[in-house]
């Protein structure tokens, strides 16, 4: 029979070894929630080691990240591929134990934790996720899609206001199969919380909408697996369970106390733990009895086979669900993908609409919503505004029950009952981002969310984790400038598209057009390992003609030569435009041409994009000995990376007015864009 204590304490023992090894590190919280991973992993977790991606596995996340050792012990205890060596590692480079745990680089972790708040919530986006699969794609006498999704959590992750925004709507949602188990340890970095941490916790978690169990003793290994059963009854709630503990568990010393938070305990209070808790193993030394306690594997094994026969069944059932529900969660793209999105682009081109941008993607969107199920959609209580809603994507709705509502939509000819496709997040830009992250890591969607571009401050943390996840989502940021007129500076983005390319592996496209706008959406959902953010604008854009389609995916394109406006000369200088500049661009142009400078306009919908194109492609768009002019509504700083001889943008914040009041008094003007162009070439002669 299994040895909970000795279970708990091989992972008190690994924390403070790999802690002290590295001399760095966070020992009290694996300490303090030893007991609790024992209830849960030694319990309740279905998943199997030797599969960490498998489909109905159980979902675990950390989301007080700091406590890594606490999972990287559990994931080499149960079986999966982190041998002993990985946790003698434990922070050091290229090591597969990294300091807080990351995605994709150790097998098993489900969301890279660390900033505090966003696990909890990307748990939210993963028990959402589960349940609208669940509803979709199981069938009475077959169900394939039955798993829980677990969170610890401690005091930081509840201060942090991201919680609040998450809390909040896994109630409004139900999300009965989200059970999270709150370390109350009462310590935090500064020490004791109570001087600035007061709430009434549980009271808060039954306000939104929770089953709150306990407290329990947090050191008491069948009280908790109890409560996680107790929890796995609920029908219509979440459940939140209370586990009262002591941070560094078994520390004579440093037991309560902030010391134990953030540093190794020392080799001299290492030796008094382990005589205290009864550990007499040497460092990293577990012993087999300890090992066969705590092995997954063969339980995971039989887990998983047995799913697999209720899936085979199901496939001979439903196959064409089956093999739905196979392409969704491997991620692949339905193969008509690629010719509706070449169709989507040259019809945009061929109707030329003059439109706002952020309505150029909603006609991108209908078209895809419609041919793509896995399109999960929503808006931060700007859905008109955003425009992310399509005839395909009713609202997600929930009945008293929490069952997902089920509405008619006409497909064809036929009108089919599904559930909604629209989330409607509130007021909670941070919380929408997060909870994406956790969809996506989830599998079978492909989330996207909208707000305004000023906005995504609120959002930010949560798409740089997007971006270091390597995740398809997508972030519809509308109202992109001054252009949005009378709502003034509060409302209109000066830095933002410039602050987001600087986030690694985030593509960032501000489009001209409808056709831009189409290829835009094609090339994000085509994007299986980075986030993509559109810049939209509010107020309408004219078609710009173009020569050739093929190269607006590459980020940058050359959009009119002299000759277009009818100058038959060689280009002088070059005008780089983004946006809705890019029609400012062609009207300076012309003007340029009527005073016999020739000018080729290049559009860069996507900085981001054309930086990744190869030298050759570069220079071909923009050629080396022509003064380049860049035009976007924006600071000005980024753009002296392209050797801009000058830049027409804004470096201020703006102003209330009508957007053509706004356009001339800040310069965006063809005049002032034409004589910046003729300034330059002054100044190179």
């Amino acid at each position: 029979m299994a040895n909970s204590q000795q279970m708990a304490n091989a992972i008190r023992a690994l924390a403070m070894d790999a802690v002290q090894q590295a001399n760095s590190g966070h020992p009290g919280a694996p300490m303090g929630m030893a007991d609790m991973a024992v209830a849960l992993w030694g319990r309740h977790l279905k998943h199997n080691p030797a599969n960490p991606l498998w489909a109905d596995r159980d979902r675990f996340v950390l989301s007080n990240g700091h406590a890594s050792m606490l999972l990287y012990a559990v994931l080499h205890l149960t079986g999966y591929d982190l041998p002993i060596e990985e946790l003698k590692n434990f922070r050091q480079l290229h090591s597969r134990t990294a300091g807080h745990p990351e995605h994709g680089i150790t097998p098993g972790v489900e969301t890279t934790t660390g900033p505090l708040g966003q696990g909890i919530t990307n748990a939210v986006g993963f028990a959402l996720a589960e349940k609208l699969l669940a509803k979709e794609f199981n069938r009475d006498g077959h169900t394939v899609v039955d798993h829980h999704t677990y969170v610890f959590l401690g005091d930081g992750c509840l201060m942090e206001g991201i919680s609040q925004e998450a809390l909040s709507l896994a109630g409004a949602w139900k999300l009965n199969k989200l059970i999270a188990l709150y370390d109350d340890n009462g310590i935090s970095i500064d020490g004791q919380v109570a001087p600035w941490f007061v709430d009434d916790t549980p009271a808060r978690l039954r306000a939104c909408g929770w089953n709150v169990i306990g407290p329990v003793d947090g050191h008491d290994a069948e009280a908790v697996q109890e409560a996680i059963a107790l929890a796995k009854n609920s029908t219509d709630k979440p459940s939140f369970i209370v586990c009262k503990t002591a941070i560094g568990r078994g520390s004579p010393n440093r037991a309560n106390t902030a010391k134990a938070h953030g540093e190794p305990l020392g080799a001299d209070e290492i030796t008094l733990t382990r005589n205290a808790i009864g550990w007499s193993h040497q460092p990293f030394d577990i012993p087999a009895e300890v090992y066969a306690d705590w092995s997954a594997r063969d339980a995971g094994a039989q887990a998983q086979a047995d799913w697999q026969q209720r899936f085979d069944a199901y496939a001979a059932a439903h196959p064409e669900l089956a093999a739905e529900f196979t392409r969704r969660m491997a991620g692949d793209l339905p193969k008509h993908f690629a010719q509706a999105a070449v169709d989507l682009v040259v019809g945009a081109h061929t109707a030329a609409q003059t439109v706002a941008s952020r309505k150029a993607s909603q006609l991108a969107l209908e078209a895809f919503t419609a041919s793509l199920p896995e399109l999960l959609g929503g808006s931060a209580d700007l859905t008109g505004s955003n425009l992310t809603n399509t005839k395909s994507t009713p609202a997600l709705r929930f009945d008293d029950a929490g069952e997902v509502m089920q509405v008619e939509v006409a497909v064809g000819e036929q009108t089919v009952h599904v559930g909604g496709r629209h989330i409607n997040y509130g007021v909670r830009e941070f919380g929408m981002a997060a909870i994406m992250n956790g969809i996506a890591l989830h599998g079978g969607f492909i989330p996207y969310g909208g707000t305004f571009l000023t906005f995504s401050d609120y959002s930010r943390n949560a798409i740089r984790m997007a971006a270091l996840m390597k995740l398809r989502v997508v972030h519809v940021f509308t109202h992109d400038s001054i252009g949005l007129g009378e709502d003034g500076p509060t409302h209109q983005s000066i830095e933002h598209v410039a602050s987001l390319r600087l986030i690694p592996n985030l593509d960032v496209w501000r489009p001209a057009d409808t056709a831009e706008t189409a290829v835009a959406w094609s090339v994000a959902l085509s994007n299986r390992d980075k986030p993509t953010v559109l810049a939209l604008s509010r107020q309408n854009l004219a078609y710009a003609p173009k020569r050739d389609l093929g190269d607006i995916s590459r980020g940058a394109y050359i959009l009119a030569e002299p000759q277009d406006a009818g100058l038959r000369k060689k280009a002088q200088a070059v005008i780089i435009a983004t946006g809705s500049e890019v029609q400012l661009a062609l009207a300076a142009q012309k003007l340029l041409a009527e005073r016999k400078i020739a000018v080729r306009v290049v559009s860069m919908p996507s900085t981001t994009t054309f930086d990744r194109e190869d030298v050759r492609y570069k220079r071909l768009v923009l050629p080396e000995g022509l003064p380049r002019v860049a035009v976007e509504m924006g600071v000005t700083d980024f753009w002296w990376k392209y050797g801009c001889a000058a830049v027409v943008g804004i470096d201020t914040f703006g102003e209330s007015a009508p957007a053509p009041v706004l356009f001339k008094h800040f310069g965006f003007t063809p005049e002032n864009v034409a004589d910046t162009v003729q300034a330059a070439l002054r100044r190179r002669k």
